[in-house]
């Protein structure tokens, strides 16, 4: 059992739970291995650290609107390393669609849950990319870990995309000494580029708050910003910028890589990796993967897909189950997935289909299993 969250209505781990009653309704003999995944995304603290024989913690920071949250984050004492999900503290679950405003939505809470790793003495810290309600470049995330940012009047520009469009110079020695020594692993969901038809503001901005007139001034905000971060840093604007998953969060990928050198890994295989996915699903029977949405999207680096890929190098068909799957969906069967699966009703209203997601899930894996038994 391997899924990925279904948003806004099961963790990977609920969801992992649930496809393993459906499997015992139907045999209560066989032998489960639940392996709760994510992509960089929401649940990937949730997932990754207890894999990892870690434990989870929560700190109050600042939330994407300037308020308070309690964000959970994973820290494995073992090895020294942090597991940061910026969807706790910049995630779009945070901030209802009539409130959000995109110019003024940052990433403060992401650096304040990086210093709390960095004091719990991590050494390596992993930084889940996905699921943001922000497009400020990583702006407030460098502040809270002591990077100071002026406009050309040498103000201090405020923590948000209307501060990243202002800022003029970018100066890192206010930083942690201990970060020199610290390595980044970005766990991206996305290999969107930082500017441009397929960037972060393009791509991403309307569900974050902006008005179609907002896209434009705000990838240019970003291009400026890159030369920004190059200039304090000493990189290559056009190198960062056009960086595959320089675009995650909202340009958090690019902050990250061009001041704490950050490795840019895909978030699900990354997971997959460190729990040794492989090796689990070595003579299974069959994997159980899905997500919130399937369709043709699920194919391009999606956990599901990367979960259906490793399966398949071990001779091990996947099924992927959906709270909902789209007609293009038929397209990655049989060429990633067996089969296809959607768990809600057609007819159902959206609030009840989210309400019963264990539900429906456990019930469409049991009948799944129960017709291919019958086969």
């Amino acid at each position: 059992m391997a899924p990925d969250s279904f948003k806004e209505s099961l963790t990977s781990v609920e969801a992992a739970a649930a496809m393993a009653a459906g499997i015992h309704d139907v045999d209560p003999a066989a032998e489960v291995v639940e392996v709760p995944i994510a992509d960089g995304g929401e649940g990937t603290a949730l997932a990754l650290t207890p894999a990892l024989g870690g434990e989870l913690r929560t700190a109050t920071v600042t939330g994407p609107t300037g308020t308070p949250v309690d964000a959970v984050w994973g820290f494995v004492p073992a090895t020294s390393t942090a597991v940061v999900e910026l969807a706790e503290a910049a995630g779009i679950h945070l901030v209802p669609v009539d409130r959000r405003d995109i110019w003024r939505a940052g990433t403060s809470g992401v650096g304040e849950l990086m210093a709390h790793a960095l004091d719990a003495g991590a050494t390596t810290v992993i930084v889940g990319l996905g699921g943001s309600v922000t497009n400020d470049g990583g702006l407030g995330l460098l502040q809270a870990l002591g990077v100071y940012v002026t406009d050309r009047d040498g103000t201090t520009v405020t923590p948000d995309a209307a501060g990243m469009a202002q800022a003029d110079s970018l100066d890192i020695t206010g930083m942690d000494p201990r970060w020199e020594d610290t390595q980044v692993i970005i766990a991206g969901d996305v290999t969107n580029p930082l500017c441009g038809v397929d960037g972060a503001s393009a791509v991403f901005g309307l569900q974050k708050g902006a008005t179609p007139q907002d896209l434009g001034p705000l990838d240019e905000a970003l291009r400026r910003w890159v030369q920004v971060l190059a200039g304090g840093c000493g990189g290559d604007a056009g190198t960062i910028r056009d960086v595959p998953g320089a675009g995650a969060a909202g340009g958090v990928g690019a902050a990250l890589l061009a001041v704490l050198d950050a490795r840019m890994e895909s978030g699900a295989e990354l997971l997959l990796d460190l729990v040794d996915f492989r090796e689990l699903c070595r003579g299974a029977d069959l994997v159980l993967t899905g997500e919130g949405s399937v369709d043709v999207q699920t194919g391009h680096g999606k956990a599901p897909a990367v979960v259906a890929g490793s399966a398949a190098q071990q001779g091990v068909p996947t099924v992927a189950f959906g709270g909902r799957v789209s007609d293009s969906a038929e397209d990655l069967v049989p060429v990633l997935f067996h089969s296809v699966v959607q768990v809600s009703e057609p007819t159902a209203p959206l609030e009840e289909s989210l309400a019963r997601g264990a539900e429906n899930l456990r019930k469409h894996v049991a009948e799944y299993l129960r017709k291919a038994t019958e086969e």
